[in-house]
């Protein structure tokens, strides 16, 4: 059932509990893990609409930060004996993370309850609560 586990992550707090709970999932034969992270659409076009730098550089220092925060994550779930992919993509985080879950036929997503935009997820939803109404695999949500 764990075999190929999707991990979304936003860096918060709560996504690196949800780490925690992946690495115990080896034990239940967890094989691989697919580490996500989706750099916000909506927040990168607005940033975009005012931006006076070049929207190319500020995507790729987007994915550069990004990359710098996933390593350690890749190093740790490697070091368990893990085998780790990485995706870095740009999306409306709850559809980028479905689209995802489809296109490497994940058998479980492991998410964090809240993420960083908790005043977003009290107006709009959270992103845990859409993936957990639209995913096709099982959802195990960490508080």
């Amino acid at each position: 059932m764990f075999e190929k586990i999707l991990y979304p992550t936003d860096f918060s707090d709560v996504a690196r509990k949800a780490l925690d709970f992946v690495i115990s999932l080896k034990d239940a034969g967890a094989e691989e893990v697919v580490i996500l992270h989706v750099i916000d659409k909506g927040g990168f076009d607005a940033i975009a609409r005012y931006a006076t730098k070049d929207i190319v550089e500020i995507e790729k220092n987007l994915k550069k930060r990004a990359m710098d925060e996933i390593r350690p994550i890749e190093e740790r779930l490697k070091t368990k004996g893990f085998k780790v992919k990485v995706i870095i993509t740009k999306a409306v985080p709850y559809a980028g993370i479905l689209d995802v879950e489809k296109k490497e036929k994940v058998s479980t997503i492991v998410i964090g309850s809240n993420g960083m935009s908790n005043i977003a997820e009290i107006l709009l939803g959270s992103v845990s609560e859409k993936i957990v109404r639209r995913a096709k695999t099982p959802v195990l949500v960490v508080r």
